[in-house]
């Protein structure tokens, strides 16, 4: 069976979900920031609501009193409407909104009435953009009134703060605006009064403007969710239904800039090392500096550049064991990629349901800085190789023109890396990454006031490879184009997106050979049926120089009502290729699908919402072999008392494998199924709980499971700490070892492809503590203990290339041996393929392993005046590997960790925000 946790991470990419989904208020709102623009013409029989604002004509005090002057002269905005649980109700508590403005900045004071006054009012001390589940005002402008564009800024009644930026399909939730906010709580209810530098905002430079303008309200012990601009839940939303904010006289174009200059120290202290290692130092401390400069150059047109940048106080990367032909993906956590992210967007994939496909993303940006890729002599000793590539500049510009242009250009340089080594005594150095330059540029237009968007993308990487070996392994430079839409109608009810993109990768041929036998093509398959190498690549050629391919993804849906439904194709042609810059670990298929969706929202006396998903995909490779053949149901409940119950299974046929020999003939996967049932508790209690059990099976009779759980506990309003372990077992009938020369083996041309079936068991311990001190100061710890066995078992082969049947060595066909050594472990294993034939004997190592590791950081953050941090960070991380043996005691595994040297290394990260 194919492995089943592989199933669980891809199976849902439920973008569109967001309007069927439930769960808690808080949840709804982190669902409403992501969700892509689908606003609609707003109905004639709902007018749009409208607020004035008004001239600050008295200083004000950010105290969250609302008692000036100003504040009584600014008319009020109220008449909320609920969204949850009662759609379309009047909200059950009052809210008043009231906003002012002068030449450097817009004030919001808001007023949150509750009937039980100060009782009423949930609450919790939690850092900055983090959910808290508690009640939370957020403010939603679209500053150029196009219908596309938001920018939110929200807070709960603790003073909490987040703020993101909204491009058409993308959320900057990393996006950390310089602006204040006051709250208090009162007998009446709670208030907060904001105040917005203008200088953190992009809108036009007209005289006087009218903003669009959603408040979203939630009342968290109610669960009650209110908006001032209301759409239904079945509906389509977005800034099309907007209110709006009327007399705004705000200054004319502003230059400012932003420096925010940083120095940091490090100590490492790393466990002991060879004492014949001429390279490693234990312990070491270094100290380095940069700065991240801001310049508006135009009130919507932004320059960001950082010099040396510095990522120290990032969360580390979750440790895997990955036995897979394909990388591991992990997301973007450097905060200068991150922030103002939406406007590299590209190729955006969306599906009610589906499974094992990716988006057309041409941008990845964790190429830039990456691991050095160069390789060093085989004699090798010892060596020092850098942790990752420097990046010695980066700059980006983006924005949104008036006109509605949506641009984002973005160019980096990193460094040539070198490696020392020691072969036999001899020291040397090696380029392990040469220098190299990165680009992306990408425009979106706008048009029939934000129901459609037509967009372009254009990605280069350029390397300087003076160095042989380098330039053996590496393209010498790589481009991509792309172009996207997206087309709706009937009030957005309907759409039709996609994009489609071009490859083109060039280099010496030892390189271009190198990306042709990688695992998202696997050019060499003997039995492949070979095209031709003109404009797009589709023939095996060791002496190729370039390669060129196409992508293309589309969707026609209806995205809103009771009934929804979608149908989809996704195609990569074989010698399509962007890896230099973004991230593809397939090409070469053709894949379908289609859903249809029906949700429930309207409570019932046992439900609030409910919402079933029927459908199928199909995949062929470019041969016109299917690969894949899926069945898929999936449903949702939210109960009365705010639990969730979410359940799916799928159903996939037998189809061929042209993946699972990694280059030789085709053969079949076996039909399997996967079940899943998760349910989670009232996110807003002090305790919450949710789980998800899983379970596969093959007709070969593997069979894997999988269980996830999780406890989030709030002990003290400013304390939150979870721990979610997980266990899974995952089962293959087929899983690939090694290929042996064998001119015996004449189905599979001369070559023997050995497999075994195999179960992997992964423990692992996902434990975080957030501790709030402050809004401006927090504590965040992480840590993450994994435990991995492998155990390979029944090595055999395929008995001819595209079926199913196998046969198992020493029972079906042949004879295995096992070796030894002198403590008697299982070494190896002596293989005999047909006993009495022609075929020669060939040798395996074990492959068994078990593998421990505990990863973990820890960060105090103190923002001791706006937009100027200190960092103190801890990290540790530590390992132990077992070769041979695939099924240690836990109790063993737990003293082979606990005994594990650890690393340590010690940060302290300053940073000061300086504004012009």
């Amino acid at each position: 069976m194919s492995r089943i946790r592989l199933l669980r991470t891809a199976a849902i990419g439920c973008a569109m979900l967001a309007l069927a989904q439930g769960g808690s208020a808080q949840a709804a709102a982190r669902v409403r920031q992501a969700e892509p623009d689908r606003g609609v013409h707003r109905s004639h029989d709902r007018p749009s609501p409208s607020l004035t604002a008004v001239a600050r004509t008295t200083p004000i005090q950010l105290d969250g009193r609302l008692d000036e002057e100003s504040w009584r002269n600014a008319p009020p905005g109220t008449g909320f409407t609920q969204q949850r649980p009662e759609d379309g109700k009047p909200a059950t508590q009052q809210t008043e909104i009231r906003i002012l403005f002068d030449d450097e900045a817009i004030y919001v004071g808001a007023r949150m009435f509750d009937t039980k006054g100060s009782k009423g009012i949930r609450t919790f001390l939690v850092r900055r953009d983090q959910s808290a589940d508690a009640d939370m005002l957020e403010l939603m402008f679209d500053t150029f009134h196009d219908h596309v564009g938001r920018t939110i800024f929200g807070v709960n009644p603790s003073g909490v703060k987040s703020d993101a930026g909204v491009a058409a399909s993308y959320a900057d939730i990393a996006w950390d605006a310089v602006w204040d906010v006051a709250t208090a709580i009162d007998s009446l209810g709670w208030v907060a009064e904001f105040r917005i530098p203008l200088s953190q905002l992009r809108f036009s430079s007209d005289a006087e403007q009218t903003w669009g303008l959603q408040v979203w309200r939630t009342a968290s012990r109610l669960n009650e969710i209110s908006m001032w601009s209301y759409w239904g839940v079945t509906e389509s939303g977005g800034p099309q239904r907007f209110g709006h904010v009327e007399g705004l006289q705000l200054a004319g174009r502003q230059r400012r800039a932003e420096v925010l200059p940083y120095v940091v120290g490090q100590l490492n202290r790393l466990r002991p090392g060879p004492a014949s290692d001429p390279f490693y130092d234990a312990s070491s401390s270094t100290a380095r500096f940069g700065a991240d400069v801001k310049y508006l150059l135009t009130n919507n047109l932004t320059l960001d550049a950082t010099i040396n940048p510095d990522f120290g106080q990032v969360e580390v990367d979750p440790a895997v064991v990955n036995l897979s032909a394909f990388e591991t993906f992990f997301e973007e956590r450097r905060p200068f990629f991150v922030s103002g992210g939406g406007s590299f967007s590209f190729g955006s994939f969306s599906c009610f349901f589906c499974s094992n496909v990716s988006s057309l993303g041409l941008f990845y940006s964790r190429r830039i800085g990456r691991f050095p890729q160069g390789d060093l002599p085989e004699a090798t000793d010892y060596a020092e190789v850098p942790d990752a590539t420097s990046i010695a500049g980066a700059a980006k510009v983006t924005g949104r023109t008036k006109s509605g242009w949506t641009i984002g250009v973005l160019d980096a340089l990193t460094a040539r890396e070198l490696a020392r080594f020691d072969a036999d005594g001899s020291q040397d150095g090696q380029q392990v990454e040469p220098r190299t330059n990165y680009f992306v540029g990408r425009v979106q237009k706008d048009l029939r006031d934000g129901q459609a968007t037509i967009g372009m993308i254009a990605t280069s990487v350029k390397r300087d490879l003076d160095d042989s070996l380098l330039a053996g392994k590496l393209s010498s430079h790589a481009e991509a184009l792309g172009l996207d839409w997206n087309w709706t109608w009937k009030d957005r009810t309907y759409s039709f997106m996609g994009s489609a993109a071009l490859s083109n990768v060039a280099g010496d041929s030892a390189a271009l050979l190198r990306i042709q036998q990688s695992s998202a093509r696997y050019f060499q398959r003997p039995d492949r049926e070979h095209g031709s190498n003109g404009l797009f690549t589709n023939r095996y050629d060791p002496s190729l120089t370039r390669m060129g391919g196409y992508g293309m993804y589309a969707r026609l849906g209806k995205n809103s009502g009771k009934w929804l439904w979608e149908t989809a194709v996704n195609l990569r042609s074989p010698g399509f290729e962007v890896n230099d810059m973004a991230f593809l670990t397939r090409s070469d298929y053709v894949w379908m699908s289609a859903n249809l969706l029906r949700q429930f929202s309207k409570p019932t006396s046992w439900y609030r919402s409910a919402a079933v998903i029927a459908g199928s995909q199909q995949q062929f490779n470019y041969d016109g072999d299917r690969t894949e053949l899926q069945f898929h149901f999936w449903g949702r409940l939210e109960f009365l008392n705010y639990w969730n119950l979410n359940a799916f299974h799928l159903r996939r046929p037998t189809v061929f494998d042209d993946r699972a020999l990694r280059g030789g003939p085709t053969v079949q996967r076996p039909s399997n199924e996967f079940s899943s049932i998760y349910f989670s508790t009232d996110s807003r209690k002090a305790i919450t709980f949710d789980a998800q059990v899983g379970t596969g099976s093959n007709t070969e009779g593997s069979r894997g499971y999988e269980i996830y759980t999780g406890v989030l506990l709030r002990p003290m309003p400013n304390i939150q700490f979870s721990v979610r372990p997980a266990f899974a077992r995952a089962s293959s009938t087929q899983q690939y070892l090694t290929a042996i020369d064998d001119p015996t083996a004449t189905a599979f041309h001369g070559r023997r492809y050995v497999l075994a079936s195999l179960e992997q068991d992964d423990l692992s311990f996902n434990t975080r503590v957030n501790v709030t001190f402050t809004p401006t100061l927090t504590l965040e710890v992480f840590a993450q203990p994994l435990f991995s066995s492998v155990d390979y078992s029944q090595f055999k082969e395929f008995d001819a290339p595209r079926t199913v049947e196998k046969s198992v060595y020493g029972v079906d066909r042949g004879s295995i041996a096992e070796m030894r050594n002198a403590e008697n472990v299982v070494t190896g294993y002596t293989i005999d393929p047909d006993g009495a034939g022609g075929a020669a004997q060939f040798q395996i190592d074990n492959p068994d392993f078990s593998f421990r590791s505990l990863r973990g950081n820890a960060v105090l953050r103190w923002e001791y005046r706006p937009g100027s941090t200190v960092f103190l960070v801890w990290t540790q991380s530590r390992s132990h590997d077992d070769p041979f043996e695939s099924n240690p005691r836990f109790s063993t595994s737990m003293d082979a960790l606990r005994h594990a040297k650890p690393d340590n290394i010690f940060l302290i990260k300053f940073n000061y925000w300086l504004s012009f």
